[in-house]
């Protein structure tokens, strides 16, 4: 088992994402509920799949808005008790901070409060599409530093990003890092990968993996042969 992997259950079918919760049970350390599922199943069918679970959530919701509003939408996450949840990093401090005191109302069971920096699907060509004239790297750095000082966790991040994040955040600032992909599986649409063992000899704190377990005949059997490569 590797209770440091996260199972991205990106379905829209509750049936789908129960039958593949049950095959990772006892070889991962939680499950990732994103947007694909949330808005197709809701509050309801994510707490279904969690109780039939019993692994911890990431709530990857990715909130972005107006500080007041995404403040409202981590409460209203509360009740499904989190391990983890999300928002975007550039939606400047005044949202940060108040995702940050919104989360700390659950008290000792407080949710990790995660800033996304930079999507691993984009690369430098894309950040100057998007107005950004640093590179993906500079960007997520800038970020990290950013969601540091007001107060939150750490960040999602590409694992490639993972010294630079280190270096200036310290070794305390949680690193979640999506886009692996184990040696054996295709990197699909992703653009800056690693294969588990790597992210985590670098210092990510949690994987997130998605296809290579949802996508494969057997998903336990890939969750368990990740986690021994992870252990190899």
């Amino acid at each position: 088992m590797s209770h440091r992997v996260f199972v991205a259950l990106d379905t829209p079918e509750i049936a789908r994402a129960e039958a593949v919760a049950a095959a990772v049970k006892g070889k991962v350390g939680g499950i990732k509920i994103g947007k694909e599922f949330f808005t197709a199943c809701g509050p309801q069918g994510a707490q279904k799949v969690c109780a039939a679970a019993g692994l911890p959530l990431f709530l990857d919701l990715k909130f972005h808005d107006i500080p007041n509003t995404v403040a409202s939408a981590i409460r209203s996450s509360l009740a499904l008790k989190p391990f983890i949840v999300n928002v975007h990093a550039a939606g400047g401090p005044a949202m940060l901070k108040g995702a940050a005191e919104a989360a700390k109302e659950a008290g000792e069971n407080r949710p990790l409060v995660i800033g996304v920096t930079v999507l691993t699907s984009l690369g430098d060509e894309d950040m100057k599409d998007i107005g950004v004239s640093a590179s993906a790297a500079e960007q997520v750095v800038r970020l990290a530093r950013l969601t540091q000082d007001c107060g939150l966790d750490g960040v999602v991040c590409s694992a490639k990003e993972i010294v630079a994040i280190r270096g200036a955040c310290g070794p305390d600032f949680k690193l979640v890092v999506p886009g692996i992909r184990p040696s054996w599986a295709s990197a699909d649409d992703q653009r800056r990968v690693l294969t588990p063992k790597e992210a985590l000899d670098l210092g990510a704190d949690y994987l997130v993996i998605g296809r290579p377990i949802t996508g494969a005949a057997d998903p336990g059997e890939a969750a368990a042969r990740i986690a021994e490569e992870i252990a190899g």
